[in-house]
Formats: structure tokens, C-alpha cells, sequence
């Protein structure tokens, strides 16, 4: 992974929202802000540019000059404290970003050397420029010149500091979207309960929860639950589920002692629906010999 540091912009009055911390705000039971840090947790630095709030994982904080002084503002006082040569620069109200997405845009950008940024595109094919991977001396020459012929940085426009950059593009179908209103929010609460991703999204939420992280094998561990339901008892599933997180965290934890311990309590479960099945026809094989 190509290194770089990440700025977060997490201010602004939020007044589509009637006011409401809109970072704060819980989507799948995390909020914004911890959604999109947990996409770039892979940053050697992240600035949030805001109020201080909690967060799940330690970043370095900043404030605009003034206070509420718009994305300019905020962008510079990220910047600031920022030394990797790349830096991607998000707002904090993207409850779909991922770190896939986040990957996407640094390749593209290293892909193209002559561009002074990677920006991403939404479905309708406009351009993001806080969802974007830039060279962090390309914004830093054009805050300077902005700074320099506006006297402030304060109340401009998010668009003029990218007008003259050279910029790749990177399209993605959700992660571009944001949240600027309770329609909006209800939307993205809806959206991660959809049948195809709710397992992720829980997963993610449940790693992020408790402080892990770790690869899980959702199909050998629903298949374990399913063959202790059918072949031992319907309560088996969840307690060999557990029984097998608990004893692969014993032997070290990983994906590899997951993995075995799958396959052990795997075995185990056909060992047992073969005796009920030899149980239920006398005669046959009990499967112990």
C-alpha cells in the first residue's frame, strides 16, 4: 500500500440537519466519522479537522481558521499537520466508504504520474473532491495562491482550489455517498440492512466494536452453525460458534487457528449426526468404529 496520510474534514454547521453533529451521527450503529476513519486506517497520519469527539481509533485533531471558516479553510488546517507526499482528503459523513475504495484511489493516482490527484466520481459522473487522493504539495501550491489573492481562505468555494489541478478519476457506485440530510440518513440506514451486505456491515461493526481486527471466514463458520443446528440442537450453533473463537484465541488467534478450529468442531458435528442418523436406522453403521 502506497503510503499517505488522510485528512478528514468534520466540521460545518450541519444546517440541513437541523444542526446535529452530523460526524456523531450512528449509521449500523457506528458513527459517520468512526465509518470513514476505519476506511483509512491504514494512514501513516489522519487529521480530523473539527470539534474534538470520540472516536474508535487515535487521530491527530486541528481546527479551522476561524472556527466554521468552510472546506478551505478546514483543508488547510489539515495539511498543516500532514507530512506524507500523498494525502487523501475525505468528508466525514460517508457512510459507504470502504477501504477497497480508498485503495482505488491511491493506485489510481500513483498510476498516473503527470495528474496532481485521484478523485472520485458518483453515479452520475460528478466529481468528488472530498472523496479524492491528491499530491500534497499540488494543494498546498494551490491553497498558497488562493490564500494569496482572496486574503482568506474563509467562506470560498470547495471548487476553486481544485479548478486547475490535473485530476484522474476513479468511479465507485456507493462510496460517494453522503449524508446532508435525515432523508439522506435514513437511506444509508436502510441500505446496510439490505440482505446482500448486512452480514458485512455487522461483522464490520461488531470488529470495530470490540477493537479487532481479523479476517472472519463467514461461510466455514455459518456452515459449522448450520451443521451443529441440524445435527446436534438448534442452541448449538451459537455456543460451538463461540467455543470456537474462544479456544483459536487460546491457541494465538488469527485466521489460521480460526480455520482449524472450524475444522475440528466441523468434524466433531458430522461425527454426531451420523450417530443420530445410525440411531434412527437400526442396524446400519454407528460411524465409531
Amino acid at each position: 500500500m502506497t503510503v499517505y496520510d488522510a485528512v478528514v474534514l468534520a466540521g460545518g454547521a450541519a444546517r440541513r440537519l437541523g444542526g446535529a453533529d452530523k460526524p456523531g451521527l450512528r449509521v449500523g450503529g457506528r458513527t459517520l466519522l468512526d465509518r470513514v476513519l476505519g476506511a483509512c486506517d491504514d494512514a501513516g497520519r489522519t487529521v480530523v479537522v473539527g470539534p474534538r469527539r470520540a472516536t474508535a481509533r487515535p487521530v491527530t485533531w486541528a481546527r479551522e481558521e476561524p472556527p466554521g471558516g468552510g472546506p478551505l479553510a478546514g483543508l488547510d488546517a489539515g495539511l498543516r499537520r500532514v507530512a506524507a507526499e500523498r494525502v487523501l482528503v475525505l468528508s466525514a459523513d460517508l457512510p459507504f466508504l470502504t477501504p477497497a475504495a480508498v485503495r482505488a484511489l491511491l493506485e489510481a493516482l500513483d498510476g498516473a504520474s503527470a495528474a496532481d490527484g485521484a478523485v472520485l466520481t458518483d453515479p452520475g459522473g460528478r466529481e468528488q473532491p472530498l472523496v479524492a487522493a491528491y499530491r500534497t504539495e499540488s494543494l498546498r501550491r494551490e491553497l498558497a495562491l488562493l490564500a494569496a489573492e482572496h486574503g482568506t481562505l474563509a467562506g470560498l468555494p470547495l471548487r476553486l482550489v481544485t479548478a486547475d489541478l490535473s485530476l484522474a478519476r476513479v468511479h465507485h457506485p456507493t462510496a460517494s455517498f453522503d449524508c446532508d440530510t435525515w432523508e439522506d440518513i435514513s437511506t444509508a440506514r436502510g441500505r446496510i440492512r439490505d440482505d446482500r451486505s448486512v452480514l458485512d456491515e455487522w461483522i464490520s461493526a461488531v470488529k470495530a466494536e470490540l477493537g479487532i481486527d481479523l479476517d472472519v471466514d463467514k461461510t466455514g463458520l455459518l456452515d459449522l452453525a448450520r451443521d451443529a443446528a441440524h445435527g446436534v440442537a438448534r442452541p448449538a450453533a451459537p455456543l460451538t460458534t463461540f467455543l470456537v473463537g474462544y479456544v483459536a484465541a487460546l491457541r494465538g488467534g488469527g485466521p489460521e487457528a480460526v480455520a482449524t478450529a472450524i475444522r475440528e468442531a466441523g468434524a466433531l458435528a458430522a461425527r454426531w449426526a451420523e450417530e443420530a442418523r445410525a440411531a434412527e436406522e437400526p442396524g446400519t453403521p454407528d460411524g465409531s468404529s
